[in-house]
This record gives structure tokens, C-alpha cells and sequence, in this order.
């Protein structure tokens, strides 16, 4: 929570990449009070409510709009995913990706999405980079940013040559604030992640992918896109590898021993590692 703080802080203080007060208000609110009913109203019990904060900023940052009801509907359907669109006990979509790309998909003529970089003022971007890189070794998750960003750029070149454009036009989207949430958060979300150092690689990799095909062919929110489609299939494979105890040399090779192999933790779950992300 500190850390997309401090970017929401940055952003805002720096280029005024908030739409308004009452926006980032109204997205909070309302994630932490879908979060408190459906947790409650589902398993029982509360929740901690860290996850429903940043998936409130994530939208408050992520989509602009001039009306309000947006940044609420976008909060509340990010987290009805989490109880609602499940498989074998885990939800399967990245939460703020998913309520934003459903709006975005849906409501184009009412909403966009953040599209502000940080100009020439490298200081934010260096210090949140840096930040960032430090949280996610300390969390065990730099792997999967390094290895998105990697292919981001290999992409970028590709895109480059074949539309004959500038490299640096191409790359220069990974540089703004939608892109740090994104490769920060989003893409490295532990509960949504596979198993596995080298499967989690892979999935990032075929995200960047998804998102080259997409910009192709002119897609606007290719990042978003590309994790929503490729993201739950990802994690439904990984779950049907655990329920049969199958060593998949993709996803989990490399990978911590499979919980189906572990006597006492079900199939349905694991406990990954501490992360900034969402869950």
C-alpha cells in the first residue's frame, strides 16, 4: 500500500494524473466496502483490506473519466471477481485489470484510460523504478517484471521495423505511470500468478506477446487486454496441473514442489510469497 501510494502521490504532485479528489475517494470506498459484504456475505469472515485499497488507487490512477460513477462500477467489479469468477477455489483474474478492462471494453465513450508519462523529469520515474525493483527482489517477484519488460522491448523493436516507425516512439509507453502500476502490480499479483519461476516467466512473456499482436493491430489498451485473456488461462492450466500432480515443464519445472504433493495444504490454494501486489 506505501508503494502505489508513493507513485499516486508522485504522479499527481508532479503532472496532476488524478481526474479529482472525490474520484480516488469514491474508488477507495468502494472497493473496501464491496471487499467487507463479499467477504463477509462468502467465507464469513473480514478481510485485510490492503488488497481492496490498492485495487481503489489502481482505478483512481488507471481510468479517466469527467463522471464519477465509472471509478465506482470499475471498483466494485474488480472486486466481485475475486468472489465470483473462481476455479478450484481461486479467483483467476487480476482484479483492477479485470473491472478495468471491462469498462474500457465496454464504456469507451465514457471512459479512458491514463495516457500521461512523466515528460523529462526522469527523478519520479528513477525513484519509483528503483523503489519498485527493491520491493519486488525483497518479495522473490523481480523476475517476472525483468522478464516482461525484456520482451516489451524486443517487441517494441520488432513493431518498430515492421511499421516503420521510431524504436523509441514504441518503447517509450514503459516509461509512464500506467506502465509502472502495471508491471509493479498487476502482472506480478501473487494470487494470480502461476507456480514456478520459469512458468511465471513464460506467462509474462506470452502477455508481451498478446499485447505486440494487439498494438499491431491497433489496439489501444494492449497491456490490459493482453493480461485479461492471457492471465485466467494461464492460471486455470496451472490449477488442473496441481489437481492431477503433473510436473508441466513449463509451469512449474523450476518451480517450489507442487502443494498437491504436500500432505496437509489442499489443491485449491497456496500461500505465495509477500508481495505489493493485489490479492
Amino acid at each position: 500500500p506505501v508503494f502505489i501510494t508513493l507513485i499516486l502521490l508522485t504522479g499527481h504532485l508532479s503532472f496532476g494524473i488524478l481526474e479529482s479528489l472525490e474520484a480516488i475517494l469514491l474508488a477507495i470506498a468502494c472497493s473496501i466496502a464491496a471487499e467487507l459484504a463479499l467477504s463477509k456475505l462468502i467465507f464469513g469472515k473480514w478481510k485485510n483490506l490492503s488488497s481492496a485499497y490498492i485495487t481503489g488507487i489502481s482505478v483512481s490512477m488507471l481510468i479517466r473519466s469527467t463522471m464519477l460513477w465509472p471509478f465506482a462500477l470499475a471498483s466494485v467489479l474488480s472486486i466481485m471477481s475475486k468472489y465470483v469468477l473462481r476455479y478450484r477455489g481461486r479467483h483467476i483474474w487480476n482484479p483492477s485489470n479485470f473491472g478495468i478492462s471491462w469498462l474500457l471494453f465496454f464504456v469507451p465513450s465514457g471512459v479512458a484510460g491514463l495516457s500521461i508519462q512523466w515528460g523529462n523529469n526522469l527523478l519520479p520515474m528513477l525513484v519509483i523504478w528503483a523503489l519498485g525493483m527493491v520491493i519486488l527482489l525483497s518479495a522473490r517477484r523481480l523476475h517476472i517484471t525483468l522478464t516482461y519488460v525484456a520482451s516489451f522491448i524486443v517487441f517494441a523493436f520488432l513493431r518498430s521495423q515492421i511499421l516503420d516507425v521510431s524504436f523509441l516512439s514504441e518503447v517509450a509507453p514503459l516509461t509512464g505511470p500506467m506502465y509502472q502500476l502495471f508491471v509493479f502490480f498487476m502482472i506480478t499479483d501473487p494470487a494470480t500468478t502461476v507456480r514456478g519461476r520459469k512458468g511465471q516467466m513464460f506467462v509474462v512473456f506470452l502477455v508481451a506477446l498478446v499485447e505486440f499482436i494487439l498494438r499491431l493491430n491497433e489496439m489501444i489498451y494492449a497491456p490490459f487486454y493482453a493480461l485479461f485473456l492471457v492471465g485466467p488461462v494461464a492460471m486455470v492450466i496451472d490449477l488442473e496441473l496441481q489437481k492431477r500432480n503433473v510436473r508441466s515443464t513449463v509451469f512449474s519445472k523450476s518451480g517450489p514442489k507442487s502443494i498437491s504433493e504436500t500432505p496437509g495444504i489442499p489443491v485449491t490454494g497456496h500461500p505465495g510469497p509477500k508481495s505489493v501486489t493485489e490479492s
